[in-house]
């Protein structure tokens, strides 16, 4: 089954095969801002981290508590155990970054790949770029 597209001058048949495409590049692209969202929290997130091993390094009194926020409670740390604590943190949040960003790389690689293919068969009759706003 195939509808055709009238824009302009020509007429251009859509196949199911060409509808498919088109579908997995908006899924695709759907993911890829999801993904570019999701990494800007995570870099703030580690940023948070930062700052607060930054603040710890600051402490003169080594004998205080620093309390620590582990899900929905506060544990008291010293401040050596606290920075510990942080570096890990920071290096699992740094860790799922790099993996959140190679899976952007994939979906952008496969996005060119499909603008490729749907601008070859519709040339303007299609628009796949994104409205930057």
């Amino acid at each position: 089954m195939a509808a055709t597209v009238t824009k302009g001058v020509e007429d251009v048949n859509v196949t199911f095969e060409d509808q498919q495409q088109i579908n997995k590049f908006a899924r695709n692209n759907t993911r890829l801002v999801d993904l570019k969202d999701e990494i800007e929290l995570k870099k703030k997130e580690l940023q948070n981290l930062q700052d607060a091993a930054d603040d710890l390094m600051m402490l003169d009194d080594d004998s205080m508590l620093i309390p620590y926020h582990i899900g929905e409670v506060f544990i008291c740390h010293s401040q050596e155990e606290t920075q510990e604590m942080l570096e890990a943190a920071k290096k699992s949040m740094e860790e799922e970054i790099a993996a959140l960003e190679a899976r952007a790389v994939t979906i952008k690689k496969l996005l060119s790949e499909l603008k490729v293919q749907l601008y070859a068969k519709f040339g303007t009759n299609i628009n796949l770029e994104a409205d930057e706003e």
